[in-house]
């Protein structure tokens, strides 16, 4: 069963321009996360005349990469293998778990992005004096942390808005300008309020795991786990087709569906209001980023 047919089963809008923006956002956002990180490490190792280090951290972040992609492939050849039941149950769970990562996430770099750079430096530390391997693995496991969670997210995020190939776009654009953003910072020659940045993106992508909150609902819905699946708050379709411009951008961006139960609603408003008021909500001390 090809990804089509999967999006075709479950009639799911199929979403072009705005389906690249939100895989945009959520690229560039973690990448220019695992690119800090990098930069980090890469940093304390040049800073401390530990060149020769440079090769086992390189190996621990690209075994990172490879598990991220192997990750991606697993959940893609997976879902394409179940059955239109298994696909539902398989889609909503995979939802479920990718907005509860990144929610974590989100919150867990507002709240450590100060120290990171300390943190980071004195894990090197450790692990330089321990050998080789202790240092590969530490950054394999500081870019799995990313990565693993990145491929999860994207793979649901692909699954709410269809249109493989922009959203491919979306991520690639994403990447490539997350890196070389990160290589700019390392060079000092990109200066950006990295505090402000993770501050937006963080809100853009609670936004986007909302919408990728709804979805999940939708498929357990359908499978039959939750009710409601016919109690529509609204249904716009007749004069806004799914596949119509307006409800591929406000899909691609905020989770929008014409077809949208009342549980969806509920669930979606729910989680955009108390999570983006707790993100947003002042800190006792400012929470800001260490310029790497």
């Amino acid at each position: 069963m090809n990804y089509a047919t999967l999006k075709l089963r479950n009639s799911r809008p199929i979403y072009y321009a705005p389906g690249m923006l939100s895989t945009f956002t959520i690229a560039l956002r973690e990448g220019l996360e695992a690119a800090l990180i990098v930069g980090i490490l890469v940093a304390y190792l040049v800073k401390t005349d530990r060149r020769h280090h440079l090769r086992p951290l390189w190996i621990g972040v690209s075994v990172a990469l490879v598990a991220s992609l192997a990750l991606g492939a697993f959940l893609t050849y997976t879902s394409a293998e179940l059955t239109p039941k298994g696909e539902e149950m398989f889609a909503g769970t995979t939802s479920f778990v990718a907005v509860g990562l990144v929610t974590w996430m989100v919150f867990w770099m507002k709240r450590t992005a100060r120290g990171l750079r300390d943190e980071l430096n004195g894990k090197a530390e450790v692990a330089v004096a321990s050998g080789a391997l202790s240092l590969a693995l530490l950054a394999f496991f500081a870019v799995a942390r990313e990565g693993l969670e990145t491929s999860l997210f994207l793979y649901t995020n692909f699954q709410a808005v269809g249109a493989f190939s922009t959203a491919t776009l979306g991520l690639i654009l994403g990447l490539g300008l997350a890196v070389g953003l990160g290589i700019g910072i390392y060079r000092q020659a990109v200066k950006i309020n990295l505090s402000k940045f993770f501050t937006y993106s963080g809100v853009a992508l609670i936004i986007v795991a909302a919408g990728v909150l709804s979805y999940g609902i939708h498929e357990f819905q359908e499978f039959g786990l939750l009710p409601g699946e016919d109690a529509f708050i609204w249904d716009v379709t007749s004069w806004m087709p799914k596949d119509s411009f307006i409800a591929a951008a406000l899909g691609g961006t905020i989770g929008f569906d014409t077809t949208t139960s009342w549980l969806q609603f509920i669930v979606w408003l729910a989680y955009l209001g108390l999570t983006l008021s707790a993100y947003l909500a002042p800190a006792k001390k400012s929470k800001r980023l260490i310029n790497a």
